[in-house]
């Protein structure tokens, strides 16, 4: 078997793209060594690093920009497939070709741009939308994150039930309770972090929904701001723009700015500490394909409150504490009973632990394949 790769984000490893294609590749290689492996780079991407042993690569030359990632979709990608001699190929986002010489499977991690419209505003986002959606529809297999994406992807694009599998993500070893500890005093030490501190980790734009829980704040930070800050971690964006609303001037409107810590930028490299060292993570998501995030923090030991949407209580289960969408008093209410009671933090943490050894790349992989498999059958 001879799968070929579309390469786009494979210099991005900071976004969800990146991440899912690095890991699937990487994952493959170790549960498939005798697969033939072929990444396909578009023009601005001549030099990858951490690549798998044994991926052969193929470079390309083009534009750059939308219309050249449009044309590396369309008709680039698909042609080199066809030329290396692929039996199936892969695109591992939600870009696939109208047509293609060899069988497709598209990966759709989420559907946001239909499911949020306001998500792909301008001429421009809505005719590349419809151009992947009707693609969509060519594609042999699609594989996503969840069952909840995938109802989503039934709703929206009209893809039948059975072309659809779900394949969960897997936090990364380095997430772990123990193991990587050591860095973690060096970590406080490089954001100068207290004692006890609430995270949240994660983008602004309005479907992350961090106004819940500076809001949520606002009844934490009478019974314990002054001892355990909200620390709030993540590259920030222009605030102000339709989709980031100003969450610094938010929190001053609300008279908790001495409360709150904004880390900005954190290295990839730091994350599983500061999941470690956080006494709990909260995740106030309104709309995820998966909710990779809420997994990492279980996975380092670190209790988990969340707003108890589809997708999250699919990855979660019993292991985190969910409470009901754009209720702050409720998340409050969790963020001040995790931190006040010990019995309660100790049970989230061990059932956190459990559920994320539940998810494996190992296992991703192996699924993956499956599909490969039947598709070409």
């Amino acid at each position: 078997m001879h799968i070929a790769f579309n390469g786009w984000f494979w210099d991005q490893p900071n976004t969800g793209s990146g991440q899912y294609v690095r890991r699937l590749l990487h994952a493959l290689r170790r549960v498939a060594p005798d697969v033939q492996l072929t990444l396909v780079l578009p023009p601005h991407n001549t030099t990858p690093d951490d690549l798998p042993d044994d991926v052969s690569l193929v470079t390309t030359r083009g534009g750059s920009g939308d219309l050249g990632k449009v044309w590396f979709e369309q008709r680039t990608f698909p042609q080199m497939a066809g030329r290396v001699g692929a039996n199936l190929a892969h695109v591992p986002y939600w870009g696939p070709p109208l047509a293609s010489p060899v069988p497709l499977v598209t990966s759709v991690l989420d559907v946001i741009p239909l499911a949020l419209p306001e998500y792909s505003p301008g001429m421009k986002a809505r005719l590349y939308t419809s151009l992947v959606a009707a693609a969509a529809k060519g594609s042999a297999h699609t594989i996503t994150l969840s069952n909840a994406a995938k109802a989503d992807i039934v709703q929206h694009l009209g893809l039948p039930p059975e072309s659809i599998t779900p394949t969960y993500l897997a936090a990364d070893d380095v997430y772990h309770p123990r193991l990587g500890a050591e860095r973690d005093a060096d970590v406080r030490r490089k954001y100068d972090l207290p004692d006890q501190f609430v995270l949240y980790l994660g983008g602004f734009d309005r479907r992350k929904n961090v106004n819940q829980l500076l809001l949520a704040y606002t009844y934490v930070a009478q019974a314990e701001g002054d001892n355990i800050p909200l620390v709030i971690a993540g590259r920030e964006p222009d605030w102000g723009a339709p989709l980031f609303p100003d969450m610094r001037r938010y929190a001053e409107e609300l008279a908790i700015s001495e409360y709150v810590r904004w880390l900005g930028y954190v290295d990839e490299a730091d994350k599983p500490a500061l999941y470690r060292l956080a006494s709990v993570f909260v995740f106030p998501t309104l709309y995820e394909g998966f909710g990779l995030m809420a997994l990492e923090a279980m996975a380092c030991g670190t209790p988990v409150v969340a707003n108890d949407i589809p997708v999250i209580a699919e990855i979660v289960g019993d292991a985190a504490y969910l409470v009901k969408p754009d209720d702050a008093r409720a998340m409050a209410g969790a963020i001040i009973a995790l931190l006040l009671q010990p019995s309660l933090r100790d049970s989230l943490v061990n059932q956190g632990l459990a559920r994320a050894t539940n998810f494996s790349w190992r296992k991703t992989a192996r699924q993956t394949l499956t599909v490969y498999e039947n598709t070409l059958k």
